[in-house]
Protein backbone atom coordinates (compact mmCIF):
# COMPACT_ATOMS: atom_id res chain seq x y z
CA UNK A 1 0.00 0.00 0.00
CA UNK A 2 1.44 3.25 -1.70
CA UNK A 3 3.24 3.32 -4.16
CA UNK A 4 6.51 6.16 -3.40
CA UNK A 5 10.13 5.24 -2.03
CA UNK A 6 9.45 2.52 -0.01
CA UNK A 7 6.60 1.29 -1.58
CA UNK A 8 8.23 0.45 -4.78
CA UNK A 9 11.49 -0.68 -2.89
CA UNK A 10 9.28 -3.30 -0.53
CA UNK A 11 7.78 -4.44 -4.56
CA UNK A 12 11.10 -5.42 -5.84
CA UNK A 13 12.38 -6.86 -3.27
CA UNK A 14 9.30 -9.22 -2.26
CA UNK A 15 9.29 -9.92 -5.69
CA UNK A 16 12.91 -11.12 -6.17
CA UNK A 17 11.99 -13.26 -2.88
CA UNK A 18 9.27 -15.14 -4.94
CA UNK A 19 6.43 -13.56 -3.92
CA UNK A 20 3.14 -12.27 -6.47
CA UNK A 21 3.29 -8.65 -5.97
CA UNK A 22 0.76 -5.97 -6.30
CA UNK A 23 1.39 -2.41 -5.59
CA UNK A 24 -1.49 0.22 -4.56
CA UNK A 25 -1.90 3.36 -4.14
CA UNK A 26 -4.79 5.72 -3.30
CA UNK A 27 -3.36 8.61 -4.97
CA UNK A 28 -1.28 9.41 -8.08
CA UNK A 29 2.01 7.58 -8.36
CA UNK A 30 4.77 9.51 -9.60
CA UNK A 31 5.78 8.79 -13.46
CA UNK A 32 9.43 7.44 -12.17
CA UNK A 33 7.64 4.88 -10.10
CA UNK A 34 5.41 4.17 -12.28
CA UNK A 35 8.52 3.20 -14.92
CA UNK A 36 10.49 1.05 -12.05
CA UNK A 37 7.12 -1.35 -11.78
CA UNK A 38 6.56 -1.69 -15.23
CA UNK A 39 10.25 -2.26 -15.69
CA UNK A 40 10.26 -5.11 -13.17
CA UNK A 41 6.76 -6.04 -14.65
CA UNK A 42 4.93 -5.56 -10.91
CA UNK A 43 1.04 -4.75 -11.20
CA UNK A 44 -0.03 -1.83 -9.87
CA UNK A 45 -2.82 0.53 -9.96
CA UNK A 46 -3.48 3.94 -8.43
CA UNK A 47 -6.35 6.49 -7.48
CA UNK A 48 -8.29 4.05 -5.59
CA UNK A 49 -7.27 0.55 -3.80
CA UNK A 50 -9.03 -2.39 -4.67
CA UNK A 51 -10.15 -3.60 -1.71
CA UNK A 52 -11.18 -7.18 -2.16
CA UNK A 53 -8.02 -8.25 -4.16
CA UNK A 54 -5.88 -6.16 -1.10
CA UNK A 55 -8.03 -8.40 1.56
CA UNK A 56 -6.55 -11.67 0.02
CA UNK A 57 -2.86 -10.80 0.08
CA UNK A 58 -1.34 -12.59 3.09
CA UNK A 59 1.04 -9.97 3.49
CA UNK A 60 1.27 -6.13 3.20
CA UNK A 61 4.12 -3.82 3.61
CA UNK A 62 2.36 -0.15 4.21
CA UNK A 63 3.90 2.97 3.61
CA UNK A 64 4.49 5.53 6.63
CA UNK A 65 2.50 8.29 4.70
CA UNK A 66 -1.01 5.79 5.58
CA UNK A 67 -2.21 6.40 9.28
CA UNK A 68 -3.22 3.10 11.14
CA UNK A 69 -6.26 3.94 11.56
CA UNK A 70 -7.34 4.07 7.89
CA UNK A 71 -9.96 2.03 7.21
CA UNK A 72 -8.95 -0.38 5.07
CA UNK A 73 -5.75 -0.74 7.22
CA UNK A 74 -8.19 -1.57 10.38
CA UNK A 75 -9.69 -4.07 8.04
CA UNK A 76 -6.46 -6.09 7.20
CA UNK A 77 -5.91 -5.65 10.76
CA UNK A 78 -8.91 -7.26 12.29
CA UNK A 79 -8.97 -9.79 9.72
CA UNK A 80 -5.48 -10.80 11.00
CA UNK A 81 -3.47 -9.90 7.95
CA UNK A 82 -0.17 -8.47 9.25
CA UNK A 83 0.65 -5.13 8.24
CA UNK A 84 4.13 -4.13 8.34
CA UNK A 85 6.63 -1.28 7.29
CA UNK A 86 8.97 -1.07 4.71
CA UNK A 87 12.01 -1.39 7.22
CA UNK A 88 10.21 -4.67 8.88
CA UNK A 89 10.23 -6.01 5.40
CA UNK A 90 13.93 -5.44 4.58
CA UNK A 91 14.72 -6.49 7.62
CA UNK A 92 13.65 -9.98 6.98
CA UNK A 93 16.10 -10.35 4.21
CA UNK A 94 19.49 -9.24 5.17
CA UNK A 95 22.13 -9.63 8.06
CA UNK A 96 23.69 -6.25 7.49
CA UNK A 97 24.75 -4.79 10.80
CA UNK A 98 22.01 -1.57 11.23
CA UNK A 99 22.42 1.38 13.11
CA UNK A 100 18.74 3.18 13.59
CA UNK A 101 18.40 6.38 14.75
CA UNK A 102 15.27 8.40 16.08
CA UNK A 103 14.06 11.22 17.92
CA UNK A 104 11.50 14.22 16.96
CA UNK A 105 14.77 16.45 16.21
CA UNK A 106 17.94 16.16 14.91
CA UNK A 107 17.58 12.66 13.38
CA UNK A 108 18.35 13.39 10.13
CA UNK A 109 21.61 15.50 11.02
CA UNK A 110 22.44 12.34 13.04
CA UNK A 111 21.89 9.99 10.39
CA UNK A 112 23.53 11.89 7.75
CA UNK A 113 26.82 12.61 10.09
CA UNK A 114 26.70 8.80 11.08
CA UNK A 115 26.80 7.97 7.68
CA UNK A 116 29.56 10.32 6.58
CA UNK A 117 31.90 9.00 9.19
CA UNK A 118 31.40 5.79 8.34
CA UNK A 119 31.98 6.30 4.75
CA UNK A 120 35.04 8.62 5.13
CA UNK A 121 36.24 5.16 7.10
CA UNK A 122 36.02 2.99 4.20
CA UNK A 123 33.03 1.34 5.21
CA UNK A 124 30.37 -0.74 2.83
CA UNK A 125 27.45 1.22 4.23
CA UNK A 126 24.26 2.16 2.42
CA UNK A 127 21.91 5.32 3.83
CA UNK A 128 18.12 3.89 4.53
CA UNK A 129 14.57 5.09 5.91
CA UNK A 130 13.52 8.62 6.00
CA UNK A 131 16.68 9.60 3.88
CA UNK A 132 18.69 8.00 1.19
CA UNK A 133 17.10 5.00 -1.05
CA UNK A 134 14.45 2.60 -0.06
CA UNK A 135 15.66 0.12 2.59
CA UNK A 136 14.24 -2.79 0.92
CA UNK A 137 15.62 -1.59 -2.82
CA UNK A 138 18.87 -1.54 -1.38
CA UNK A 139 18.39 -5.11 0.47
CA UNK A 140 17.22 -6.35 -2.82
CA UNK A 141 19.82 -4.77 -5.36
CA UNK A 142 23.19 -3.49 -2.96
CA UNK A 143 25.09 -5.49 -0.58
CA UNK A 144 25.93 -3.24 2.23
CA UNK A 145 27.71 -4.73 5.49
CA UNK A 146 26.28 -1.71 7.42
CA UNK A 147 22.95 0.78 6.96
CA UNK A 148 22.69 3.61 8.83
CA UNK A 149 18.71 4.38 9.08
CA UNK A 150 16.85 7.09 10.21
CA UNK A 151 13.43 5.99 11.52
CA UNK A 152 10.06 8.16 12.08
CA UNK A 153 7.64 7.32 14.34
CA UNK A 154 5.40 5.77 11.81
CA UNK A 155 8.15 3.69 10.67
CA UNK A 156 8.44 1.77 14.03
CA UNK A 157 4.91 1.40 14.70
CA UNK A 158 4.86 -1.21 11.49
CA UNK A 159 7.64 -2.73 12.93
CA UNK A 160 8.05 -6.23 14.85
CA UNK A 161 10.56 -8.66 14.36
CA UNK A 162 13.60 -6.17 13.61
CA UNK A 163 16.31 -5.24 15.81
CA UNK A 164 18.58 -2.60 15.45
CA UNK A 165 22.18 -3.42 16.13
CA UNK A 166 22.32 0.06 17.75
CA UNK A 167 20.00 2.14 18.48
CA UNK A 168 19.98 6.17 18.99
CA UNK A 169 17.22 7.90 20.48
CA UNK A 170 18.05 11.86 20.18
CA UNK A 171 15.05 13.34 21.92
CA UNK A 172 11.18 13.23 22.49
CA UNK A 173 8.98 16.44 22.32
CA UNK A 174 5.10 16.40 21.13
CA UNK A 175 4.94 16.02 17.40
CA UNK A 176 2.57 14.07 15.12
CA UNK A 177 0.12 13.88 18.43
CA UNK A 178 -2.80 14.46 15.78
CA UNK A 179 -1.68 10.81 15.09
CA UNK A 180 -1.30 9.16 18.68
CA UNK A 181 -4.84 10.26 19.98
CA UNK A 182 -3.32 13.73 21.47
CA UNK A 183 -1.64 11.29 23.86
CA UNK A 184 1.76 12.13 24.74
CA UNK A 185 2.41 8.58 26.24
CA UNK A 186 1.24 6.94 22.91
CA UNK A 187 4.31 9.13 21.02
CA UNK A 188 6.51 8.09 23.54
CA UNK A 189 6.03 4.38 23.30
CA UNK A 190 6.14 4.39 19.45
CA UNK A 191 9.74 6.03 19.75
CA UNK A 192 10.71 3.35 22.32
CA UNK A 193 10.34 0.64 19.44
CA UNK A 194 13.23 1.58 18.30
CA UNK A 195 14.54 -0.80 21.12
CA UNK A 196 12.66 -3.84 20.66
CA UNK A 197 14.28 -7.47 20.49
CA UNK A 198 17.76 -5.42 21.60
CA UNK A 199 20.10 -7.95 24.03
CA UNK A 200 22.65 -7.32 26.10
CA UNK A 201 24.73 -7.54 23.06
CA UNK A 202 23.42 -4.33 21.58
CA UNK A 203 23.69 -0.91 22.05
CA UNK A 204 21.38 1.95 22.82
CA UNK A 205 22.56 5.56 22.73
CA UNK A 206 20.37 8.37 24.32
CA UNK A 207 20.15 11.93 25.48
CA UNK A 208 20.69 11.50 29.17
CA UNK A 209 19.56 15.45 29.33
CA UNK A 210 16.15 15.02 27.71
CA UNK A 211 13.70 14.11 30.74
CA UNK A 212 10.92 12.69 28.86
CA UNK A 213 13.53 9.88 27.95
CA UNK A 214 15.36 9.80 31.30
CA UNK A 215 11.89 9.34 32.92
CA UNK A 216 10.85 6.57 30.71
CA UNK A 217 14.41 4.60 30.72
CA UNK A 218 13.47 4.09 34.48
CA UNK A 219 10.01 2.88 34.23
CA UNK A 220 11.34 0.09 31.31
CA UNK A 221 13.75 -2.58 31.67
CA UNK A 222 16.76 -1.45 29.34
CA UNK A 223 18.97 -4.68 27.75
CA UNK A 224 20.98 -3.35 25.38
CA UNK A 225 24.50 -1.43 26.71
CA UNK A 226 23.84 2.13 27.52
CA UNK A 227 25.58 4.93 26.55
CA UNK A 228 23.60 8.30 26.99
CA UNK A 229 25.35 11.72 25.96
CA UNK A 230 24.48 14.71 27.36
CA UNK A 231 26.18 18.39 27.51
CA UNK A 232 27.33 17.56 31.11
CA UNK A 233 30.32 15.48 32.27
CA UNK A 234 30.44 11.83 30.95
CA UNK A 235 30.89 9.74 33.88
CA UNK A 236 31.16 6.13 32.19
CA UNK A 237 30.53 5.21 28.39
CA UNK A 238 28.71 7.21 26.38
CA UNK A 239 29.61 11.15 26.05
CA UNK A 240 30.02 14.33 27.33
CA UNK A 241 31.55 17.61 27.75
CA UNK A 242 34.12 18.94 29.47
CA UNK A 243 35.87 22.34 29.18
CA UNK A 244 34.43 23.19 25.54
CA UNK A 245 35.74 19.59 24.52
CA UNK A 246 33.20 16.61 23.93
CA UNK A 247 34.23 13.44 25.23
CA UNK A 248 33.47 10.42 24.35
CA UNK A 249 34.38 7.24 26.28
CA UNK A 250 33.68 3.39 24.86
CA UNK A 251 35.70 0.24 25.84
CA UNK A 252 38.45 1.51 27.84
CA UNK A 253 38.59 4.09 24.46
CA UNK A 254 38.37 8.14 25.04
CA UNK A 255 37.97 10.08 22.07
CA UNK A 256 38.22 13.70 22.85
CA UNK A 257 37.68 17.07 20.24
CA UNK A 258 36.93 20.58 20.93
CA UNK A 259 33.86 22.33 19.73
CA UNK A 260 34.93 25.11 18.55
CA UNK A 261 36.56 22.48 15.76
CA UNK A 262 33.26 20.78 15.09
CA UNK A 263 31.65 21.57 11.31
CA UNK A 264 28.03 21.56 12.98
CA UNK A 265 27.60 24.65 15.45
CA UNK A 266 25.11 25.43 17.99
CA UNK A 267 24.19 23.49 20.72
CA UNK A 268 21.80 21.11 19.26
CA UNK A 269 24.07 20.49 16.75
CA UNK A 270 26.96 19.49 19.62
CA UNK A 271 24.32 16.56 20.48
CA UNK A 272 24.42 15.32 16.83
CA UNK A 273 27.94 15.49 16.68
CA UNK A 274 28.07 13.29 20.17
CA UNK A 275 25.58 10.80 19.12
CA UNK A 276 27.15 10.20 15.61
CA UNK A 277 30.55 9.77 17.45
CA UNK A 278 29.45 7.19 20.23
CA UNK A 279 27.58 5.29 17.04
CA UNK A 280 30.78 5.10 15.27
CA UNK A 281 33.24 4.02 17.79
CA UNK A 282 30.64 1.13 18.35
CA UNK A 283 31.87 0.19 14.93
CA UNK A 284 35.65 1.03 15.92
CA UNK A 285 36.29 3.84 13.72
CA UNK A 286 39.43 5.07 14.23
CA UNK A 287 39.94 8.10 16.38
CA UNK A 288 41.79 10.35 13.18
CA UNK A 289 39.13 9.27 11.19
CA UNK A 290 36.02 10.35 13.23
CA UNK A 291 38.06 13.89 14.05
CA UNK A 292 38.34 14.35 10.43
CA UNK A 293 34.98 13.40 9.92
CA UNK A 294 33.52 15.45 12.80
CA UNK A 295 35.01 18.89 11.31
CA UNK A 296 34.44 18.43 7.46
CA UNK A 297 30.74 17.41 7.39
CA UNK A 298 28.95 20.05 5.25
CA UNK A 299 25.54 19.87 6.82
CA UNK A 300 21.72 19.46 5.32
CA UNK A 301 19.59 20.88 3.02
CA UNK A 302 16.67 22.70 4.55
CA UNK A 303 18.03 22.91 7.84
CA UNK A 304 19.20 25.77 9.42
CA UNK A 305 20.66 26.30 6.02
CA UNK A 306 22.42 29.71 5.59
CA UNK A 307 21.53 30.50 1.91
CA UNK A 308 21.77 33.89 0.71
CA UNK A 309 22.10 37.97 2.02
CA UNK A 310 20.09 39.94 -0.10
CA UNK A 311 20.93 43.92 0.76
CA UNK A 312 22.31 43.16 4.11
CA UNK A 313 19.74 40.78 5.24
CA UNK A 314 20.51 36.98 6.22
CA UNK A 315 17.94 34.13 4.45
CA UNK A 316 17.80 30.94 6.22
CA UNK A 317 15.92 28.06 4.97
CA UNK A 318 14.80 26.09 7.99
CA UNK A 319 11.98 24.00 6.09
CA UNK A 320 13.05 21.02 7.84
CA UNK A 321 11.72 22.51 11.55
CA UNK A 322 7.99 20.43 11.23
CA UNK A 323 7.69 21.05 15.08
CA UNK A 324 7.66 23.03 17.72
CA UNK A 325 10.78 22.09 19.27
CA UNK A 326 12.59 21.86 16.13
CA UNK A 327 11.79 25.76 15.70
CA UNK A 328 12.96 26.67 19.41
CA UNK A 329 16.76 25.16 17.95
CA UNK A 330 16.48 27.70 15.24
CA UNK A 331 15.33 31.03 17.18
CA UNK A 332 17.69 30.22 19.46
CA UNK A 333 21.00 29.96 17.40
CA UNK A 334 19.93 33.02 15.23
CA UNK A 335 21.63 36.15 17.07
CA UNK A 336 19.98 39.02 15.03
CA UNK A 337 16.82 40.43 15.16
CA UNK A 338 14.83 38.06 13.42
CA UNK A 339 11.70 37.78 10.61
CA UNK A 340 9.73 34.94 11.31
CA UNK A 341 8.34 33.40 8.51
CA UNK A 342 5.95 30.03 10.01
CA UNK A 343 2.55 28.00 9.80
CA UNK A 344 1.28 25.38 7.36
CA UNK A 345 -0.41 22.20 9.07
CA UNK A 346 -0.66 22.06 12.36
CA UNK A 347 0.39 18.89 13.96
CA UNK A 348 -1.44 19.43 17.48
CA UNK A 349 0.89 22.35 18.54
CA UNK A 350 1.70 24.32 21.98
CA UNK A 351 3.60 26.97 21.10
CA UNK A 352 3.88 28.62 24.78
CA UNK A 353 7.18 27.38 24.71
CA UNK A 354 8.34 29.78 21.80
CA UNK A 355 6.75 32.48 23.47
CA UNK A 356 10.19 33.90 25.96
CA UNK A 357 12.23 33.76 22.40
CA UNK A 358 9.77 35.28 20.34
CA UNK A 359 9.15 38.32 22.23
CA UNK A 360 13.55 38.46 22.74
CA UNK A 361 14.22 37.92 18.72
CA UNK A 362 11.34 38.37 16.42
CA UNK A 363 10.36 41.96 15.15
CA UNK A 364 7.50 40.67 12.83
CA UNK A 365 5.84 37.26 12.38
CA UNK A 366 4.44 36.15 8.52
CA UNK A 367 2.07 33.38 8.80
CA UNK A 368 2.31 30.91 5.91
CA UNK A 369 -0.67 28.98 5.93
CA UNK A 370 -4.92 28.12 5.21
CA UNK A 371 -4.86 28.85 8.35
CA UNK A 372 -3.28 30.94 10.46
CA UNK A 373 -5.76 31.63 13.76
CA UNK A 374 -3.61 29.26 15.83
CA UNK A 375 -0.38 31.48 15.14
CA UNK A 376 -1.93 34.43 15.64
CA UNK A 377 -3.49 34.04 19.00
CA UNK A 378 -0.06 32.20 20.39
CA UNK A 379 2.11 35.17 19.23
CA UNK A 380 -0.59 38.33 18.65
CA UNK A 381 0.83 39.95 22.18
CA UNK A 382 4.75 39.11 21.57
CA UNK A 383 5.25 41.14 18.33
CA UNK A 384 4.60 44.08 16.79
CA UNK A 385 3.66 43.01 13.15
CA UNK A 386 1.78 39.70 12.33
CA UNK A 387 0.85 39.07 8.75
CA UNK A 388 -0.64 36.54 6.50
CA UNK A 389 0.39 35.11 3.16
CA UNK A 390 -0.82 32.22 0.90
CA UNK A 391 2.25 31.75 -1.15
CA UNK A 392 5.87 31.40 -0.72
CA UNK A 393 5.77 34.35 -3.16
CA UNK A 394 4.06 36.83 -0.80
CA UNK A 395 5.58 35.49 2.37
CA UNK A 396 9.30 36.55 0.90
CA UNK A 397 8.53 39.86 -0.21
CA UNK A 398 6.34 40.30 2.78
CA UNK A 399 9.87 39.56 5.09
CA UNK A 400 11.70 41.37 2.75
CA UNK A 401 9.44 44.49 3.21
CA UNK A 402 9.58 44.04 7.34
CA UNK A 403 13.13 43.35 7.85
CA UNK A 404 16.33 45.75 7.49
CA UNK A 405 19.67 45.85 7.10
CA UNK A 406 21.57 43.60 9.53
CA UNK A 407 18.45 41.63 10.16
CA UNK A 408 17.27 37.45 9.51
CA UNK A 409 14.44 36.20 7.95
CA UNK A 410 14.30 33.12 9.11
CA UNK A 411 12.15 30.40 7.23
CA UNK A 412 11.48 27.74 10.20
CA UNK A 413 7.20 26.85 9.86
CA UNK A 414 7.15 24.47 13.40
CA UNK A 415 4.23 22.95 11.15
CA UNK A 416 3.90 20.10 8.30
CA UNK A 417 3.44 21.54 4.65
CA UNK A 418 1.14 19.66 3.43
CA UNK A 419 -1.74 22.47 2.75
CA UNK A 420 0.32 24.60 0.34
CA UNK A 421 3.13 22.15 -0.67
CA UNK A 422 4.31 18.86 -1.58
CA UNK A 423 6.52 18.27 1.36
CA UNK A 424 9.17 20.34 3.08
CA UNK A 425 11.78 20.02 0.63
CA UNK A 426 9.35 21.56 -1.96
CA UNK A 427 8.48 24.33 0.41
CA UNK A 428 12.30 24.86 1.06
CA UNK A 429 13.11 25.24 -3.02
CA UNK A 430 10.41 27.71 -3.57
CA UNK A 431 11.24 29.98 -0.70
CA UNK A 432 14.74 29.32 -2.28
CA UNK A 433 13.73 30.34 -5.93
CA UNK A 434 11.41 33.40 -4.20
CA UNK A 435 14.74 34.90 -2.31
CA UNK A 436 16.79 34.74 -5.48
CA UNK A 437 13.71 36.70 -7.43
CA UNK A 438 13.73 39.42 -4.64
Amino acid sequence: MGGGESGVGAAILAQKQGYEVFVSDLGKIKEKYKDVLSNYKIDFEEGHHAEEKIRSAELVVKSPGIPETAPLVKQLKEQGTPVISEIEFGGRFTSAKTICITGSNGKTTTTLLTYHILQKAGLNVGLAGNVGKSFAWQVAEENFDVYVIELSSFQLDGMYEFKADVAVLMNITPDHLDRYGYEMQNYIDSKFRILQNQTENDYFVYCADDEVIQKEINKREIKPVQLPFGLGEAAGPGAGVRDNRIIINFNQNQFSMSILDLSLQGKHNTYNSMAAGIASMVLKIRDEQLRESLSDFTGVEHRLERFLKVHGIEFINDSKATNVNSSWYALESVHKPVIWIAGGVDKGNDYTMLQGLVTNKVKAIVCLGKNNAKLHEAFGDCVADIVDASSMEEAVKAAYYLARNGDTVLLSPACASFDLFENYEDRGNQFKKEVRNL
